[in-house]
């Protein structure tokens, strides 16, 4: 009788079952070029982010009363409930998600009505931008930009018949986002306003949205936005410093100058990190809106320049999963995170070199802040599994379809 012996590493399971269990884990689509550059950039901001807040948060934990990681610790929490969304969004298609845009939206609106009810809003600084308590609170208006973002792209999508008549489309999408401006100004957030209204109108111009009524748009924005800065006594002075922060260096124009500060002491190189002067009080919010202060102090412009040119990374390849998504509503979403986050870092990053006025956004990625955190690696999450479902990697009738 003749005995068959399998090879050793097979022995007690079957070669059939390993490789459907591969395939279980397995992350949908195709691993692009742009799907690793994208989740590369990713990863190294948010590590790079940790090590920060580490490093800017120790004197500010100590003198809350904590140990020096205690604000660390709660940045890390937040990443590790990001890196879920992230997962969540990357493994669950974007047809999924598409179906609860309307669902989304109405949370999204409900959670920014009720951040302004007496009694159930938290208020820090003068703004009532957060719902929960103690360490875990929420900021609805970062989920109102992922949900406007869904709610707006679907719109598009199914009107792109109608793209050229501004009441099928622009109205629609100017009344949704006016909604929600109002109640995030009411928080009041304009920083956060601006993100979203340039989320949308980048949005509208990639769907084809004629170039007269969509200028009109946007002019009228930024004319709304001119007034709530010049009849705002808060917004008016932050304007003022921002054209002479000398003029008031040790009140209204602290943080302009701390931050320049900070910025020149680092030099080409950086004093090394962990040894930043300018969190030891001397600038206020070094962890949260202000850590690229903390960033050329400790790494030097080398260290800030790096940390530019990787957002400048995230726009170029967000415009290249946009230019090949499957479909005209991944385009929309991949085309709208991208500026998202873009103009998100750009306003950041300008605030504090000088060259714009104080907003209070924070560094995407890499800024304390667990809302913020969460939804920005949501959205990273929806990118990569865009850009893992290219159209060149569609079946044929399929992009045929696509192109009809």
């Amino acid at each position: 009788m003749t005995t068959i012996t399998g090879h050793p590493a097979l022995r007690g399971r079957s070669a059939p079952r390993s490789i459907s269990r591969r395939r279980r884990f397995s992350v949908p689509g195709v691993p692009t070029s742009s799907f690793w550059l994208m989740a590369a950039i990713v990863v190294v901001l948010n590590m790079f982010g940790l090590v920060m807040v580490m490093s800017a948060s120790s004197v500010p934990a100590v003198r809350a009363g904590g140990v020096p990681w205690s604000l660390f610790e709660r940045q890390l929490l937040w990443t590790v409930l990001g890196s879920i969304a992230l997962l969540a969004t990357l493994m669950v298609s974007v047809d999924f998600w598409r179906r609860f845009t309307k669902p989304f939206m109405a949370i999204a609106i409900g959670m920014l009505v009720l951040v302004l009810v007496p009694g159930i809003g938290v208020s820090v600084n003068g703004a009532t931008r957060w719902l929960g308590a103690g360490p875990l609170q929420i900021q609805p208006s970062e989920f109102a930009k992922f949900a406007l973002l869904l709610f707006v792209a679907d719109l598009l999508d199914r009107r792109s018949d109608k793209i050229d008549d501004w009441r099928w489309t622009l109205a629609p999408v100017v009344a949704y986002l006016g909604l929600v401006a109002a109640l995030i100004m009411l928080q009041p957030n304009l920083g956060t306003t601006i993100i979203i209204a340039f989320m949308v109108l980048t949005m509208l111009l990639v769907a084809g949205v004629p170039l007269l009524p969509l200028g009109a748009v946007a002019a009228a924005g930024a004319g709304i936005a001119t007034m709530f800065v010049a009849y705002t006594p808060f917004r008016r002075t932050r304007f003022l410093r921002f054209l002479n922060p000398w003029a008031d260096p040790q009140n209204t124009g602290l943080q302009n100058v701390q931050s320049l500060v900070g910025i020149a002491n680092g030099g080409l190189l950086g004093r090394g990190l962990g040894r930043s002067t300018a969190k030891w009080g001397f600038l206020p919010f070094a962890h949260t809106d202000f850590i690229f202060a903390v960033i050329g102090e400790e790494f030097g412009l080398v260290g800030a320049m790096s940390v530019v040119l990787l957002f400048f990374g995230i726009a170029c390849t967000g415009a290249w999963i946009a230019a090949r998504a499957k479909d005209r509503f991944s385009m929309l979403v991949a085309a709208g995170i991208t500026a998202w986050i873009s103009v998100q870092a750009f306003m950041n990053i300008g605030a504090v070199i000088g060259i714009m006025p104080i907003t209070g956004v924070p560094l995407p990625f890499i800024s304390f802040g667990g809302s913020s955190l969460m939804i920005n690696l949501a959205a990273a999450g929806m990118l990569l599994n865009i850009a893992r479902h290219p159209a060149e990697h569609l079946p044929r009738a399929g992009r045929r379809a696509k192109r009809a």
